[in-house]
């Protein structure tokens, strides 16, 4: 006669359903958070800031319930899909203070680690480019040098923290897109900066 197995199924199987239930809530909620966040970050380049603010209250909340879900469970708190949505949060929370002209919080003041936080605020330059773009086609060009010279002192940050990528979730590929990013858009400043300042000569202004 084999061993007795029900009591090992019913144990092994009390486990993995837990571990599976966790799962699900980390997946579905990290899945909102990026998409509500993404929202949030349109509405702030449509000058909606009390909208994005809501939409980034509600991935906040959803994000803490992840997490939460999954404290008993680090192989998969850390598989992937909840560092992506905590990037993605960080992205948005750090947008909203660039637009605002409000210092940057920390990654403690959104509850976000450091590697997720980084590879946000260096995909946050994509975000500071495109306003930038804004701003030069409304001939805000003060704006426009200030988003760069913020965009430069992000890089100059992410390129001085030389630690390995396993340990920051690849943030020397982020830093060097953000820097791309940085001479795509000094030289298409420059360019206006220059025209605008031949069209005052012009103008005899």
């Amino acid at each position: 006669m084999g061993p007795a197995l029900e009591p090992l199924s019913r144990a092994v199987r009390r486990e993995l359903d837990d571990k599976y239930r966790a799962r699900e809530t980390g997946y579905g909620n990290s899945r909102q958070v990026i998409r509500l966040s993404a929202n949030a970050i349109r509405a702030l380049h449509r000058g909606e800031r009390e909208a994005a603010a809501a939409l980034l209250d509600q991935a906040e909340a959803l994000l803490r319930e992840a997490e939460t879900a999954l404290a008993s469970h680090p192989d998969i708190r850390y598989a992937g899909f909840v560092g992506d949505a905590s990037k993605e949060y960080a992205e948005a929370r750090l947008t909203a203070a660039v637009f605002a002209g409000e210092p940057l919080p920390l990654p403690a003041d959104i509850g976000v680690d450091a590697a997720p936080y980084l590879n946000g605020l260096g995909e946050t330059v994509g975000e500071m480019r495109r306003r930038l773009l804004d701003k030069m086609r409304s001939g805000d060009l003060a704006e426009a040098e200030r988003l760069l010279a913020g965009m430069d002192s992000i890089c100059e940050l992410l390129a001085d923290l030389d630690y390995p990528d396993a340990m920051t979730g690849g943030l020397r590929r982020t830093t060097d897109v953000a820097r791309a990013l940085i001479e795509r858009s000094r030289a298409d400043l420059t360019n206006t900066v220059v025209q605008e300042r031949l069209r005052r000569q012009l103008a005899g202004e």
